[in-house]
């Protein structure tokens, strides 16, 4: 018999052999249909693997991420299949699971797939499916595994092979294909419902451009085709949101090929709401007791390489600038970090002197990849709304807690009030990743945690997600779609701290090493405007929209008591404007619909004769007849409602 334990303790007895579908059986029969993946001892295994040992069992449906995990992942078996009989003599590579999805990279040779081909695809995808396949694992040889992909001639699988140990390879078969993998598949095709190809675009073999470019083709499968339509139209949903649209209508930002990619113009409605949201922090750092800084675009070498940062990213940043002086280099600012510790080191300090909490809206520079720049979620050049502050360590967990607080309070201020926290600690079986001792490590992710126990936080620990100098706390924010994306970071550095021989004089008289702890709330105003336009569908809160107000009288004839009407507004500093164009009414309602302007004032005959105003309200609500410092009060009362003091 083995022993094994379900994630709510419970303990149960079992013959040596069961599996976790016999496992899930005992359980009852209406929850072993809906489990399609499970996990022993923290590893995949299929549902029918043969369990000999004592251990910890966990099985997954549809309705948690492993399980999507695996239905996806056994999705790209399918996929595959249906390219290699659509397309014979293409050559397979990877196919993983992503947050949403799939994806195959493929070597297609000759051949072109484009949308056209996509629904040729899904249906023969689908008749696999239907054929309800077990998925089987076996383990092969290294011999076996390479005479297979040498008949095949493909080199990539090839390659693949040649990277592993012998006794490690497995193969997964169903129907008549099979493919190298190290397993995690549902029981069979059949729970596969509806397969929708996505796109399709170029990769890199093995993400090097100095590789062949493959095929990547994208899709995603549910167990229901309700479910799928319901992702589409999301999808649908998502687009009309996209940032990079919403930017060029709403006249934000704009990119230039002449400038460069992924460097960000940024137009004056949108340098104005940039302002906005740096005033808005600014305001409550104050309040918090920060001081702001302003440091260079570059800095040496030297600085980057005693932070660590070159060693770490060098390569992929910013070619170093070379100047007329001999062995003399500079890189454009990959971090602001490293500044900061010099800032620190301008003076001696004294115990007393501490926190000291320096910020900066820093612009720095990285070179990322051409194919992964995407709109301002993206960018080679982008602001962080940083700040570093130098403590005790005897003042760490009080510092920790009040950015806690103000990055809840960003947060909230602007609408994301369905987030998660996230601390991220270290892989423990890859130290190579990082710097400094287990001990400070240590002290660092026992602060994080202890921290966000006290703060009441809805958090998960993520092994293997610090940064390379120190662990952090996240926060992992869901948005109106539904969609997930990180905002905000907290960090705890014990490293910088050492290798810029940063000290302070303590109670004793004796030098002391002051606790480092990096922060960012916004995280950089690029992303983080690009996720508040998708987030709101560019309905800005009143306090942050770019124009408040637009008044469209309905001729010449009215166009001085609109004049009066928005100098009363620009002295009760109403942010608004006036539509004067010879156009019909109807057609500045619609454009300013389309703007997204909160409030219009329609303004006639009546409302001269009567010294009032017609409100409209964005969407359509008509407001109707009202004084205009009734109107003002109005708008500066909803202004306070959702911008509230830090």
């Amino acid at each position: 018999m083995i022993k094994i334990t379900l994630p709510d303790g419970t303990l149960k007895e079992f013959s040596k052999g069961s599996t976790p579908m016999d496992v899930a059986k005992s359980i009852s029969e209406g929850f072993a249909r809906n489990v399609i993946s499970a996990a022993f001892n923290d590893t995949k295994v299929e549902t029918v693997t043969p369990l000999y040992e004592d251990g910890s069992l966990i099985l997954f449906t549809w309705n948690d991420v492993e399980g999507k995990q695996t239905f996806w992942h056994s999705s790209s078996h399918i996929v595959a299949q249906a390219l290699e009989e659509l397309y014979p003599g293409i050559k397979l590579t990877i196919g993983p699971s992503i947050e949403n999805g799939f994806y195959y990279d493929v070597d297609l040779g000759e051949n072109s797939i484009s949308d056209k081909d996509f629904p040729a695809i899904e249906k023969k995808a689908l008749e696999i499916a239907r054929g309800k396949h077990p998925f089987k694992m076996r383990a092969v040889t290294k011999a076996e595994a390479l005479a297979l992909y040498k008949e095949q001639d493909n080199e990539y699988k090839t390659e693949l092979i040649e990277n592993l140990e012998d006794g490690t390879i497995t193969f997964c078969d169903h129907d008549t294909f099979t493919d190298l993998c190290r397993g995690g598949h549902i029981p069979n095709t059949g729970i596969v419902k509806a397969i929708k190809i996505l796109s399709v675009a170029g990769a890199y073999w093995r993400g090097n451009e100095n590789n062949k470019q493959l095929t990547r083709v994208y899709g995603i499968s549910f167990p229901k085709q309700k479910e799928l339509t319901e992702y589409l139209e999301l999808l649908e949903q998502a687009k009309q949101r996209d940032h990079r649209k919403l930017g060029k209508e709403l006249e934000l930002f704009t990119f230039s090929a002449k400038v460069g990619q992924g460097l960000p113009l940024w137009l004056p409605k949108g340098a104005a709401l940039r302002e906005r949201l740096e005033n808005f922090l600014k305001k409550a750092q104050k309040k918090a007791g920060y001081e702001m800084v302003i440091t260079p675009h570059i800095g040496q070498k030297e600085l980057y390489v005693t932070s660590g940062h070159y060693a770490k990213y060098g390569e992929d940043s910013f070619q170093p600038i070379k100047t007329p002086k001999m062995d003399e280099e500079f890189l454009l600012k990959p971090m602001n970090c490293p500044h900061h510790c010099e800032i620190f080191n301008f003076k001696p300090h004294s115990y007393k002197d501490l926190p000291k909490r320096f910020a900066e809206f820093g612009t720095v520079y990285r070179y990322e990849q051409s194919g992964e720049l995407h709109g301002l979620t993206r960018v080679r050049g982008f602001t962080q709304d940083d700040a570093h502050i130098f403590c005790t360590p005897d003042q760490l967990d009080q510092e920790f807690k009040n950015v806690i607080d103000l990055s809840l309070y960003v947060l909230n201020s602007l609408g994301f009030d369905n987030f998660k926290a996230q601390v991220s600690v270290r892989d423990l079986n890859n130290p190579d990743k990082y710097i400094g001792s287990v001990e400070n490590w240590e002290k660092a992710e026992n602060a994080i945690i202890n921290a966000a126990k006290e703060k009441g936080l809805d958090f998960v620990i993520e092994s293997g997600e610090a940064a390379f100098y120190g662990p952090k706390l996240d926060f992992m924010v869901k948005d109106a779609l539904g969609r997930n994306w990180q905002l905000g970071t907290i960090q705890v550095d014990y490293n910088l701290p050492e290798r810029f021989d940063l000290t302070y004089k303590g109670s004793d008289n004796e030098s002391h090493r002051p606790v480092m702890i990096h922060r960012a709330p916004f995280g950089s105003m690029e992303r983080f405007i690009a996720l508040l336009l998708e987030h709101t569908g560019g309905n800005f809160p009143l306090w942050l929209t770019p124009d408040q107000v637009i008044i469209l009288p309905v001729s010449e004839k009215y166009e001085k008591y609109a004049k009066k009407v928005l100098n009363s507004l620009e002295i009760n500093e109403i942010r608004a404007l006036l539509d004067n164009r010879n156009e019909t009414v109807g057609k500045k309602i619609r454009e300013a619909e389309m703007n997204k302007i909160p409030f219009m004032i329609i303004i006639g005959e009546n409302e001269e004769a009567t010294n009032t105003i017609s409100v409209r309200k964005h969407g359509g609500e008509d407001l109707g007849s009202i004084a205009i410092k009734e109107f003002s009060d109005l708008v500066t009362s909803e202004i306070n409602s959702n911008l509230k003091s830090f």
